[in-house]
């Protein structure tokens, strides 16, 4: 069997292009492995970017993208489960899947086999915790984890005291129940890394979010609302969704929201790029390519991708 071809990197480096221009050229479909898109009407600031699967006039298949509604809570368990329907069900029409996002957790733990059980809440012990901030929350996690063992929980996406909240539901849980765990198959796998020069990130996130901001982010996010999904909810997804929200229901001005959001999107980068070096210190092996500057840089970013794979002969 080849190996699943997976593609990641932090936001605003162009992983979803690369992905997409690869599949095109190979006859491939995408698995999205972003925490966010799993959501329906959650468009412009998860940054689906739907007009990226249209390569040379032909539709990618995607999967894993628009299955739940906003204002749920998806979670790690849910993903594996749908990820593996999803490859199983690319497998069978001898097609090849392609991975791809920027949420490294998700990545790992498919990649990694990580078997896991699902959680339940947790009344009492979120009663306990109810009116911590956000670092002393942090501070119980870390406790947490150092008794569990457990690199699994996803600091990238963790803004939030309710995600924070649940992330503690989910290690306290596995501390209590370490036996009762589901398998998940080992698959071969090939992981290609996106690189960007750093400064050049940031400067494509501050475009970015200006460009979603100036293509309806904030009215995206008001009809969200309308619709009767609670702020609270909102906030809880983190980054465009917390700070938009907090805008729209005058916890600050649009100036501060800016100001806050871009930090929050540079110091999100910077953890998924942490997260995915200490992959490698896990024993993942990662392909890098290195984002150019140059004329026709998105080609020449796909015949790096293509090169590895020729070299460790995966297509």
């Amino acid at each position: 069997m080849k190996p699943l071809i997976t593609i990641l990197g932090p936001t605003a480096c162009g992983k979803t292009s690369l992905a997409t221009a690869l599949a095109e050229r190979i006859g491939g479909e995408i698995i999205s492995a972003d925490s966010r898109q799993v959501y329906r009407g959650m468009d412009i600031g998860t940054g689906k970017d739907l007009d990226d699967y249209v390569v040379n006039g032909h539709q990618i298949p995607y999967h894993l993208i628009d299955i739940c509604e906003p204002g749920t809570k998806y979670n790690l368990f849910q993903y594996q489960q749908d990820f593996l329907k999803a490859y199983e069900d690319i497998r069978s029409r001898n097609v090849t899947p392609i991975l791809c996002g920027g949420t490294g957790l998700y990545i790992e733990a498919v990649l990694g086999s990580y078997a896991l059980s699902p959680v339940p809440q947790n009344p009492e012990l979120r009663q306990q915790l109810e009116g911590k901030t956000l670092e002393e929350l942090t501070q119980m996690l870390i406790e947490l984890k150092q008794q569990t063992g457990s690199h699994m929980h996803n600091n990238t996406d963790v803004d939030t005291a309710q995600r924070a909240i649940r992330a503690i539901e989910i290690e306290s849980f596995n501390l209590q129940n370490p036996t009762e765990r589901r398998s998940f198959p080992q698959l071969p796998y090939i992981i290609i890394g996106v690189n960007i020069d750093r400064d050049e990130r940031r400067k494509k996130i501050t475009e970015r979010l200006k460009q979603r901001l100036a293509g309806g982010m904030v009215e995206e996010i008001k009809g969200l609302l309308d619709r009767g999904i609670p702020a609270d909810n909102l906030i809880y997804y983190g980054l465009e969704y917390k700070y938009v929200t907090e805008y729209i229901i005058g916890r600050t001005t649009y100036d501060e929201m800016f100001r806050q959001l871009e930090i929050a999107i540079h110091q999100f980068a910077k953890r998924q790029m942490t997260w995915f070096r200490g992959m490698e210190r896990r024993g993942f092996t990662i392909h890098w390519v290195n984002v150019e500057q140059v004329e026709n840089a998105k080609q020449k970013l796909l015949e790096q991708v293509l090169d590895v794979l020729n070299r460790n002969e995966s297509i």
